[in-house]
């Protein structure tokens, strides 16, 4: 199964990935970064997974979300009939519960179903029990229920349950998941249709909330549903995408968890949600922001989990082979513990962003900001691990010094356009020496291009970023320079690759990857600012284009096999195409 063509369901506390041939291949309880009791997505059927689909092999001949949901609908066409499953999970109430409703629409269909429920990432088998008509399943911490009208059977040999039924027209089958700690009573018992109405009626009043009024309606708002069905709705974090080891390159180590919030995220972010219409949201975000990154400016982190915690140790979970034997497999991200420069002014420009944009003011905010631009005056100069968690020596990345500049500047704007309290003289200094030391050490004059680091020859993606900080008017032929360089050394059929790993020796890992589908959209965003609409459009659709069959991105793409590559969907992907379709497309006129 191709990594697109799985769909995306989910509660706002954890996600599951469900493929085109009816299997559910991923899924972690009860959190985001909890341990998957579906991973065949990594491990494959031994891994555990829930297959729901006709009899016999194949795929589906269509599915879809429901209009503004995340109701999914899969549909196949068979010769004695047609069958449609609805996939969803309903909103947090009690416990997470799965639903999967099979409805009839014409003739008769055999159908058949395969639950092999596998705790801590497939490496435990629970007991299982028939009680008061439905399955009860145990193991360790974990417990789950799996009710449903029709008769199922424990497989010995599959160490799991199966069923076989018929459907005709105009019936409805559900079944329905739950799952509880083991030491906890059995949550209530739900009525499948009526959650289905509740979770429809919840997407779509959300959804009717969006304020977008641009062209590409309906990009935006598939990647806005994804946007928060992304979101840890208890706390308001985000995360990066809802599973780790998605390889980005195929059968190499470049295999990541991306389960976790990342601050270099958050003021693009929180643009996305201020742009579409969402200020809770935006609000929820920019809170999660402050709870997570309080404490010692010092012990600032790239990333946190969805409840700000900072523990976030990597292992491998060495009995899975990967997906499409791309290993290791890992859980957790050792790049929490590395120094990135620039994570000081994505937080300094998330909460100038926050109050340019009117969300409710918080006390404490400026204080943070103040403690955070008083630790980056005595560390901008020193070599991080860059934007891209380089695993390699540390660097003076250009894009790291961009963000102390942009810390500098919004700190100057804040004390001159907000009445702020705070020493801008000296700010304002910092923030040209800064600007003087990037023009002459991240220049490249003979090539008219920023670099990606002081004294390298090779490119970074995150230049393109420069026409969006402020940091050189428009106008300036640098700006312009380098956005030509990327396009003429730094692409793959017209995409935008993050880095050259083999330039300067910048990355010790083997192997390289695809091309970086934010950056390509960034690409996008930067030719419009430019002037270059036409090139600009061209490019967004192109990329809009790459989408999957229900409007999902990953984070890479192999232009060379054709396929999405990476964590998948990736948050970092959908709120490109928010940001970049708000500065390509005007708004649609009202009536």
């Amino acid at each position: 199964m191709r990594i697109e063509d799985y769909a995306l369901i989910g509660d706002m506390h954890t996600a599951a990935l469900v493929g085109r041939d009816g299997s559910v291949d991923w899924l972690c309880l009860p959190r985001f970064d909890s341990g998957a009791c579906f991973a065949a997505l990594l491990g494959g059927r031994p891994a555990g997974r829930w297959l729901l689909a006709p009899a016999g092999e194949g795929t589906c001949t269509g599915r879809r979300y429901r209009d503004g949901t995340l109701v999914l609908e899969t549909t196949w066409d068979m010769p004695g009939g047609c069958v449609r499953v609805l996939d969803f999970m309903p909103p947090r109430g009690e416990a997470p519960d799965l639903v999967r409703i099979v409805e009839g629409v014409r003739g008769r269909v055999e159908m058949r179903t395969e639950l092999l429920l596998r705790f801590e990432y497939g490496a435990v088998i629970p007991w299982v029990r028939h009680r008061e008509g439905e399955l009860a399943v145990v193991a360790g911490p974990n417990a789950a229920w799996l009710q449903s009208p029709v008769e199922l059977t424990h497989d010995s040999r599959l160490r799991g349950t199966t069923a076989s039924f018929t459907v005709a027209a105009g019936d409805r089958v559900p079944f329905v998941l739950t799952w509880q700690q083991s030491w906890q009573g059995r949550p209530r018992r739900l009525e499948a249709g009526q959650e289905l109405a509740a979770t429809d009626r919840l997407w779509k009043q959300w959804l009717g909330r969006c304020g977008y009024q641009g062209r590409y309606g309906e990009a935006v708002g598939s990647s806005l549903l994804a946007l928060k069905a992304l979101t840890y709705a208890p706390t308001g974090g985000i995360v990066a995408a809802p599973t780790t080891s998605l390889p980005e390159q195929i059968g190499g180590p470049r295999n990541w968890d991306y389960r976790y919030s990342w601050l270099r995220d958050a003021s693009f972010t929180l643009q996305a949600l201020m742009g579409a219409g969402y200020a809770d949201e935006a609000t929820a975000w920019r809170d999660w922001l402050l709870r997570a990154v309080a404490g010692d400016p010092a012990d600032l982190q790239i990333m946190y989990t969805v409840d700000g915690s900072r523990q976030i140790p990597e292992w491998t979970v060495d009995w899975l082979p990967g997906y499409e034997g791309s290993r290791p497999v890992r859980i957790g991200n050792a790049a929490s513990r590395q120094f990135q420069l620039d994570v000081y002014g994505e937080v300094i420009d998330c909460l100038y962003q926050a109050k340019e944009a009117g969300l409710r003011p918080d006390e404490e905010a400026w204080d943070l900001q103040c403690a955070l631009m008083e630790y980056l005056e005595g560390a901008w100069r020193e070599p991080d691990n860059g934007l891209w968690e380089v695993r390699g020596p540390r660097r003076d990345f250009v894009h790291s010094k961009i963000f102390a500049w942009v810390a500098a500047d919004r700190m100057v704007r804040s004390v001159e356009t907000r009445g702020q309290d705070g020493p801008a003289r000296r700010w304002r200094a910092l923030r040209e020496e800064i600007h003087r030391d990037v023009c002459a050490h991240g220049y490249d004059p003979g090539r008219n291009t920023f670099t990606q680091f002081y004294g390298s020859k090779g490119l970074d993606a995150a230049l393109l970023l420069i026409p969006r900080l402020g940091f050189l008017p428009l106008d300036d032929p640098r700006v312009a320079g380098t956005v030509d360089a990327v396009c003429r050394e730094l692409t793959e059929d017209g995409l935008v690759l993050r880095y050259r790993p083999e330039a300067d020796d910048v990355d010790e890992l083997p192997g390289g990857e695809g091309v970086f589908i934010a950056c390509s959209f960034w690409l996008a965003h930067a030719l419009a600012l430019l002037g270059r609409r036409e090139r600009s459009r061209r490019l967004f659709e192109r990329l809009l284009s790459l989408r999957n069959d229900v409007g999902l991105l990953s984070e890479e793409y192999d232009v060379r096999k054709g396929r999405q590559a990476g964590n998948f969907p990736q948050a970092y992907s959908h709120v490109s195409i928010v940001n970049a379709a708000q500065a390509l497309a005007p708004p649609v006129p009202s009536d």
